[in-house]
């Protein structure tokens, strides 16, 4: 896989008939190695890192939008169980541009978070929403319990 621009970790890795599997720790489960995957279990681990707290993520977590299933990639909850954070991967070869970012924001008007992240595990982007759309952030916001 790619080298990503998030901190490396001891990746638990496995072979199942001729397939790459990687153990989620959100799921507790061993998932398909895909890109996004890859780029998905190196943010899960960059948030740990950063203090996130792990029982309060939750992946692939479906979600109505228009009467449409859809899935989140990684949902970062606060202790009352409001969404925190919601984070958009993407495959390293996929470019972060407007139309991953209407992604986001669209699946946020039903998440309803105050944060955004979108990361292809090369380049990062965060975002926080006011009453006026979103604001660019430098940096990914520090988690907050309440």
């Amino acid at each position: 896989m790619q080298a990503l621009n998030l901190p490396s970790f001891d990746i638990k890795v496995r072979k199942v008939q001729q397939k790459l599997q990687v153990y989620d720790l959100v799921r507790k489960k061993y998932v398909l190695l895909t890109p996004e995957e890859w780029v998905r279990q190196h943010f899960i681990n960059f948030l740990i890192q950063q203090a996130y707290p792990l029982g309060f993520l939750s992946v692939e977590r479906g979600h109505e939008y228009n009467s449409l299933a859809k899935r989140t990639d990684i949902v970062v909850y606060r202790k009352n169980l409001q969404p925190f954070l919601l984070i958009e991967c993407k495959a390293p070869h996929i470019k972060i541009d407007e139309k991953v970012c209407e992604q986001a924001f669209t699946y946020n008007l039903t998440i309803n978070s105050p944060y955004l992240a979108l990361s292809n595990g090369v380049t990062h982007s965060y975002f926080e929403r006011s009453t006026v759309g979103y604001q660019q952030l430098p940096i990914l916001p520090i988690y907050q319990t309440a």
